[in-house]
């Protein structure tokens, strides 16, 4: 690293990643609204890397890694083929199973689901969240058997879903099936059976996105309001100029009428002067 890499220009991208890593600690609990959106503001205000390197230092490197902060690269790298293809990474997954016996279990965050994952609930429930997970393979299984207890399935926007579920004095939820998957998204067949219990399903953006959103809506209000008040100034500004300009009419026309009454009484005076020289009467 040269010793001006600090002062190079930063680009959209480079302000987006630093942007994601802040929206990562929002949705850990790491920084609170007031600190995201001052941080925000800063990222989309810099111009260099030695502007964007400091937003960050205070932040870990990842979900339970203690380590210095992630800082945006000096170099630049090329961009990853992002998508789906990146979230498929094949091999095994990082949980295969989940019991929850008059209790709970939950999977979320950042995990591996394997080609099929066997949960079991018995007065009890669990959570199984896709939304930030990889996927060992393009189809996976998701085995959920249910009995007086409920295990509820959440999966990312894009992703297809296919339920086979048996219930019995229960249910499995079919609302997400049929919604169109987005190319190369992964395949989710929710299975198994319930006995006076439930398996839902339920498809939900993640909290950091639903933050960015949020941050972008807002941004967008504001932009507006900063369009309203600038076509208001402008219009006060016309109508102003237009007042001024009237007024400065009007004083003209009183202005010419006062010099026209002075001249015409100068030339009174002047005619009665006349007159008196030439002895006339003047009344």
């Amino acid at each position: 690293m040269t010793d001006d890499a600090p002062e190079l220009r930063a680009s959209d991208a480079d302000r987006e990643r630093v942007a994601e890593v802040l929206r990562d600690a929002l949705a850990e609990g790491r920084l609170d609204m007031g600190e995201f959106e001052e941080r925000l503001d800063a990222v989309y205000r810099a111009r260099t890397y030695g502007e964007l390197a400091p937003i960050t230092r205070d932040l870990p490197a990842g979900e339970g890694v203690v380590a210095p902060a992630p800082r945006v690269s000096m170099t630049k790298e090329p961009a990853g083929s992002g998508g789906w293809a990146g979230r498929i990474t094949g091999g095994e997954g990082s949980s295969a199973w989940a019991v929850a016996v008059m209790s709970g279990f939950q999977r979320k965050g950042r995990w591996t689901v394997p080609k099929r994952f066997n949960s079991f609930a018995f007065w009890g429930g669990g959570e199984i969240d896709l939304r930030e997970a990889n996927f060992a393979d393009r189809e996976v299984v998701i085995n959920c058997v249910a009995i007086m207890g409920g295990v509820n399935v959440v999966v990312p926007p894009g992703v297809e879903v296919i339920v086979r579920g048996v219930g019995i004095m229960g249910g499995f939820d079919h609302r997400e099936e049929g919604v169109s998957a987005e190319p190369g998204a992964p395949r989710v067949v929710v299975t198994g059976f319930a006995f006076w219990g439930g398996v839902g399903v339920e498809r939900k953006v993640t909290r950091a996105e639903r933050l960015r959103l949020k941050e972008e809506r807002r941004r967008e209000k504001l932009e507006r309001k900063a369009a309203r008040r600038e076509l208001h100034a402008s219009f006060r500004e016309e109508v102003e100029g237009a007042h001024r300009k009237m007024l400065d009419g009007h004083r003209g026309l009183m202005r010419q009428h006062r010099e026209e009454l002075h001249e015409e009484r100068r030339e009174r005076r002047e005619r009665r002067r006349e007159d008196r020289e030439r002895g006339w009467d003047v009344d």
